[in-house]
């Protein structure tokens, strides 16, 4: 059983996944209180087990292919089933906690509109010139859903930055596979542009979510 919950941690996508709530608690906790934010994160955990664990789920052939030994899927440690009964509970999980935290129905709906984005990464859009545009839509609509349940909305630089910093971890994320990526058709936009404009995109993307941070002291 240790093994298995360790196996889905690492399924979900552990690292990027305790960074999402975690900015999503640090946003809610400039406009709420802790419980709330509390519970905001939550949801927002739950929705992040569907994004990491339907990932692992539909790239299992890909890396088993590639003989990846850091997937829970590729070494047994947990069952498709195990992973799709999972991915069914944690949408549920992230629907109902949703509905009950201070994201109501409006911060409800602009968060699943943020997983529909990240799924249908996972789904296609990974494997298109398109691969960044999720990451525009879900963390575009991460402070809408948290700034509405508080009565009020986001400041453009915020959204701005958050945009661009996810942007660009899109284009490095990719680097350490690429290779593998291009050999198993998987061509997304950092693919298809290559490693040298990929790294040089997400360090323009990187420089400009900076400035996009810094004008928040010039508006003061």
């Amino acid at each position: 059983m240790r093994a298995k919950l360790l196996g889905l941690l690492r399924a979900s996508h552990f690292g990027p996944t305790v960074l999402v709530v975690s900015i999503s608690f640090a946003l809610s906790i400039t406009q709420l209180c802790a419980t709330e934010s509390a519970r905001i994160a939550l949801a927002i955990f739950c929705g992040q087990l569907v994004v990491g664990w339907t990932n692992d789920l539909l790239d299992f052939p890909l890396d088993k292919a590639a003989d990846r030994l850091g997937k829970p899927l590729v070494v047994g440690t947990i069952s498709e089933t195990t992973l799709r009964r999972g991915i069914a509970l944690a949408l549920a999980c992230a629907l109902v906690f949703s509905l009950v935290s201070p994201l109501g129905l409006m911060g409800t709906a602009i968060h699943f509109l943020g997983l529909l984005s990240a799924t249908a990464y996972n789904f296609k859009l990974k494997s298109t010139a398109f691969s960044v545009v999720p990451y525009i839509v879900s963390f575009g609509a991460l402070p809408w859903a948290i700034y509405i349940a508080a009565d009020s909305r986001p400041p453009l630089w915020l959204v701005l930055a958050l945009v661009l910093f996810t942007s660009a971890f899109h284009f490095f994320n990719v680097l350490k596979d690429m290779d593998v990526d291009i050999s198993q058709k998987v061509m997304g936009l950092p693919q298809l542009i290559g490693r040298s404009s990929s790294i040089a995109i997400a360090c323009l993307l990187t420089a400009l979510g900076i400035v996009a941070s810094a004008s928040k002291y010039l508006t003061l």
